[in-house]
């Protein structure tokens, strides 16, 4: 007879431990949200701290995402940018691209017709006005979420504890936010990402006008209501997915599913024009058409890496499906 083995999460290290601390309550817990917080953007121990690479396939990088693929993303972009701008002059816009990890972002190496091109690093405040074209890839997923499960008839926070030199998932006695719906089954978690939508309220309720696109995987609400029992966090660390949130804080990266009705909400409030969410399939079959065509015809003899590129883009098995674009105009 076989005995099973225990992993024992990765215990946090001292440096997060000090931080935790400071940052806890009076009985050493906090919200799950500040604890994400301190996990990815403290300036010490956050994850989005650490001068080194995130992205890629190289060892000791965690994920890969669609810039990942190089140039032929940040070329489909401009190309699907530019027939949503219909019959606006691109060289009127100053495309700003937030939250970018790589220095030069997704335009890096890449020919375009706008005004002006720059980037906002990952944590740091946009600021905007006049005519833009803004464009996010990855930004939403990566803001710090609140955690509910419902248990015996009620929402309950989950919160976080440091216990000796041990992290442990609490319950919190919080004010629960209005949107939680009135019951769910017993256990049910959601993982509720406010502060993307606080960001895309922020966002909009600057001093600009033009057009927002936002590539991101997401749900509706009613999806994360009703069909994601055991909520959408998920931790990933050297290209491996994980459910232990708690393992090696400011080493991993912490992410949860957008709602794509909350972020299409805050862009209504700000003036925004009729939001669309479509998968990044249709997207760019849709917009980039004509950059696809090309593109295709140009690398049809052989199976080139820009062919490829475009092959994991697309396909439906790959980011095609996995990944929606949100985009809108305001004028």
């Amino acid at each position: 007879m076989g005995s099973s083995v225990t992993i024992p999460t990765p215990a946090a290290s001292r440096e997060f431990c000090a931080v935790f601390r400071r940052h806890a309550d009076a009985s050493g817990a906090m919200s799950f949200a500040r604890f994400m917080e301190l996990a990815l953007y403290d300036p010490a121990v956050g994850y989005y701290r650490r001068d080194q690479p995130r992205v890629g396939t190289a060892p000791g990088t965690d994920f890969f995402t669609a810039s990942t693929s190089g140039p032929v993303f940040g070329e489909l972009i401009v190309a699907a940018c530019v027939t949503l701008l219909s019959n606006r002059a691109p060289r009127d816009y100053t495309f700003v691209e937030i939250g970018t990890e790589a220095e030069g972002g997704v335009l890096a190496g890449v020919a375009h017709p706008f005004g002006v091109a720059r980037t906002v690093r990952l944590g740091e405040p946009p600021a905007l006005e006049g005519r833009c074209v803004v464009f996010s890839n990855e930004l939403f997923d990566a803001q710090p979420f609140r955690r509910f499960v419902f248990r015996a008839g009620a929402w309950r926070e989950l919160g976080v504890a440091l216990r000796g030199e041990a992290l442990a998932e609490i319950e919190i006695t919080s004010d629960l936010p209005g949107v939680l719906p009135s019951s769910a089954p017993e256990g049910y978690v959601i993982d509720a990402p406010l502060a993307a939508a606080a960001l895309a309220a922020q966002i909009a309720a600057q001093p600009w006008t033009g057009l927002f696109v936002a590539c991101d995987y997401g749900k509706s609400w009613r999806e994360l209501t009703e069909a994601a029992p055991a909520g959408t966090a998920r931790a990933y660390f050297r290209h491996t997915q994980s459910n232990d949130l708690l393992a090696r804080p400011g080493e991993q990266d912490l992410t949860c599913h957008v709602c794509w009705d909350w972020l299409a909400d805050a862009l209504t409030r700000g003036g925004f024009g009729a939001t669309v969410v479509e998968s990044q399939e249709a997207f760019f079959i849709g917009h980039a058409a004509g950059y696809i065509a090309a593109t295709s015809a140009a690398e049809a003899a052989h199976f080139s890496r820009r062919k490829l590129a475009l092959l994991q883009l697309l396909h439906p098995a790959h980011l095609g499906q996995k990944f929606q674009v949100l985009h809108a105009v305001r004028t």
